[in-house]
């Protein structure tokens, strides 16, 4: 007597020779989505001693832990790693150099990172320490992955920078991706909703709230593509300058867009052309009008 499954299973088997593209049980191996996201989380753990799991008696044993630590991330990563260059070789590189090359960035990307905590606890009244800051803020945690993301996006390595960040971003509700470019002192205040683009530059000292979108102008339907299937084509996303605040649910749109210096940038603006420095840009014909409730049977009305 047949299972009663037996039949869902051929159609399964026919679903994935029909639909080829969502499948992948040949060939290159792939880095696995599990394996990927506890590496984060571990890296993050690494950045922030202490403050990701339970820090014990992290300090009286700090160096043989930190040992262990970079010696489990190393294979590990070096796995991932050796997975993705399968699929997207890199010319004289491997998985061992490159993730040497990432691990001993580490040091120096934390002081970066610590330049993050700064402006988010020295930008919001509400902070009560750089502790709560790190525990509790989105962004920070955002903004950590996507620095060391955006080294691995750097040295050419495939598919795991995309992972760190969706990652990322399916936590905090913030999407960067790990090609974009940005400087020192960076904070999203809030966080959800917030999208920068792979090609946007964004300088030092810059503030966005939720909801912002640095955004590129609609694509052709035809992408010209690279052998390895990565679209071709130079900058698509805006420039933001130093010192710059976007507020809630700004959209800035497209590759010639450019904001000076120093520039507000009011919430649910849509802005779709440069601005010089000094500037402040908002909705000047928009009004808010407050009139006084009344009642009627009960009810409330306008």
């Amino acid at each position: 007597m047949d299972h009663p499954i037996n039949d869902l299973v051929a159609r399964m088997l026919e679903s994935y020779a029909e639909c080829g593209g969502i499948k992948h049980l040949n060939g290159a191996s792939l880095p696995s989505k599990n394996a990927v996201a506890a590496l984060t989380e571990d890296l993050l753990q690494l950045i922030f001693p202490g403050f990701i799991a339970d820090g014990g008696e992290l300090e009286l044993n700090l160096e043989k832990e930190t040992a262990v630590q970079i010696i489990d991330l190393q294979e590990r990563l070096e796995r991932e790693i050796a997975k993705s260059l399968e699929a997207r070789p890199i010319a004289n590189e491997t998985a061992l150099s490159l993730t040497l090359s990432f691990l001993r960035q580490l040091p120096d990307l934390r002081c970066v990172i610590q330049t993050d905590v700064d402006a988010a606890f020295n930008g919001d009244p509400a902070a009560l320490d750089q502790e709560e800051v790190v525990l509790a803020y989105p962004g920070i945690e955002a903004v950590a992955v996507f620095r060391m993301a955006h080294v691995l996006e750097g040295m050419g390595v495939g598919y795991l920078p995309r992972m760190m960040t969706e990652w990322a971003h399916g936590r905090t509700g913030i999407d960067i991706h790990p090609g974009a470019e940005i400087g020192t002192h960076f904070f999203i205040d809030h966080g959800t909703g917030v999208v920068i683009g792979g090609t946007t530059k964004i300088g030092n000292r810059v503030r966005l709230y939720q909801g912002v979108g640095l955004v590129a102008r609609s694509l052709a339907k035809h992408v010209e593509r690279d052998e390895q299937g990565l679209a071709i084509g130079g900058k698509r996303h805006p420039t933001i300058g130093d010192d710059v605040t976007i507020y809630a649910n700004a959209t800035i749109v497209g590759s010639d867009t450019t904001i000076g210096d120093r520039t507000i940038i009011g919430g649910n603006v849509w802005l779709t052309r440069s601005v010089p420095a000094d500037s402040v840009v908002f909705f000047e014909a928009q009004q808010v009008s407050i009139h006084p409730r009344q009642r009627m049977a009960g009810d409330w009305i306008i």
